[in-house]
């Protein structure tokens, strides 16, 4: 069934062309099809347009139907082009002429406006909730290691101290901006563009105010060219969020696979939470952050991607909107994936308190004694090459101690102030 047949086939090559995969992945957006549906329902007869009764008729059976949805016996078979022809077949199943006239007003263009922004509104805020977690999670390392001390690198060398209470709560500040790209997309999908219809509006006196509230939305998508143009910028807004939270993980994760090698052995993670090899039978692989970051890398393609689909696309629907969903949905499920599995798998993890006992790291305290003869009225430069020539000579005694006041160093994270700043921004 397509909502807009007129006794005319279409040719089976083009409906599977045209059609793809949209039946499986609007599967996932039925329940807020409906959720739709309601509104416009009970708008229909606040404005006269249908009577209490099929407004009743209607109400009960898409709470019918929402129910199957929530059970997961909701199907869209191959006879339906997608989730608007399924639910409105039922509908008309169920209730006859008036589940006709619950497509009066609207096309199926504001349609998918309107499940999509539902649908992001709820992902992104079980994200958000997810980020909170991880974010806690973080935190309580720091404080928990906050004295253990591990070696800085810049360009893969050995540089100067730091500790994991300043790595760990690092990654905890870093997903604060994460958040804050979350919000701006939450902002962005968080309008109504239930009346637009096929994108310019109609010629019945529709209350589209009524729907803003019975939907939850915090604000109405007033022009409706422009909440036909916003398909595509919601997207890409979301994607870009998904991207910035991406590159925090994919970076977490690099660092975690890099400190579980023998090599620089500063972390480690109980057996269930590593693979082993074919062959080998000493190894414990770190497949699960591996995964993580080759997941993570991939989602921060998906800005580009839905960019290339959409860039050249004048004002109005087109047909190539539709292969937003297929990038877009997919990448939503796997980064509440990823934030799942680094939240399980850092809880586990186990921090070697003896790492700066190696005397290989015993260069990463130079800067603390030249800062200290600075600190005695030698000037930075002479100080510089005091050092400088102790290491050569070889005869550079390490203090393998910090005291690093200043706001957000070694001894002086901040955390109380990083939490605030975090609760500030949810």
């Amino acid at each position: 069934m397509k909502l807009w047949e007129k006794g005319i086939p279409t040719d089976k090559q083009v409906d599977f062309f045209t059609v793809g995969n949209d039946r499986e992945l609007d599967t996932v957006l039925a329940k807020y099809d409906v959720l739709g549906s309601i509104a416009q329902a009970k708008m229909l007869q606040k404005v006269g347009l249908i009577s209490v009764n099929e407004k009743t008729d209607l109400l009960q059976a898409l709470n019918e139907i929402l129910i199957d949805i929530e059970k997961g016996d909701f199907q869209i078979e191959n006879d339906f082009e997608d989730v608007h022809s399924k639910i409105e077949f039922l509908l008309t199943e169920k209730v006859g002429n008036a589940g006709k006239k619950i497509h009066t007003a609207r096309s199926r263009n504001d349609q998918i406006l309107v499940d999509m922004n539902l649908f992001l509104k709820e992902e992104l805020n079980q994200i958000k909730n997810q980020i909170r977690q991880l974010f806690d999670l973080l935190m309580e390392l720091a404080e928990k290691y906050k004295n253990i001390l591990m070696p800085g690198y810049t360009h893969f060398q050995i540089a100067m101290p730091s500790s994991f209470g300043l790595w760990f709560s690092a990654y905890a500040e870093s997903m604060i901006d994460d958040i804050i790209l979350v919000n701006a997309a939450l902002k962005i999908v968080d309008q109504n563009p239930l009346g637009s219809a096929a994108g310019y509006g109609s010629s019945f006196p529709i209350d589209r105010t009524y729907t803003t509230n019975e939907l939850g939305f915090k604000t109405l998508k007033y022009n409706s060219v422009a909440a036909q143009m916003s398909r595509g910028k919601s997207e890409k807004s979301t994607a870009f969020a998904l991207c910035s939270l991406a590159g925090t993980l994919s970076k977490l994760a690099m660092d975690v696979t890099l400190y579980m090698s023998q090599n620089f052995n500063f972390v480690s993670l109980p057996s269930h939470l590593t693979t082993g090899s074919s062959i080998m039978p000493h190894k414990k692989n770190p497949d699960v952050f591996e995964l993580i970051r080759g997941k993570c890398n991939k989602i921060q393609a998906l800005p580009y991607e839905l960019t290339l689909i959409t860039n050249n696309l004048p004002s109005g629907y087109h047909r190539d909107l539709q292969l937003l969903k297929e990038g877009l949905i997919p990448a939503i499920q796997t980064m509440k994936a990823c934030l799942d599995m680094t939240h399980y798998s850092l809880k586990d993890i186990k921090i070697n308190d003896n790492i700066l006992e190696d005397p290989k790291y015993n260069y990463l305290f130079t800067v603390d004694a030249l800062n200290e003869l600075v600190s005695q009225g030698i000037p930075f430069r002479d100080a510089y090459r005091i050092i400088g020539e102790q290491v050569e000579k070889g005869t550079f005694q390490s203090p393998k101690k910090t005291t690093h006041t200043h706001e957000g160093s070694i001894n002086n994270l901040c955390l109380d102030e990083i939490k605030k700043k975090m609760y500030e921004s949810l």
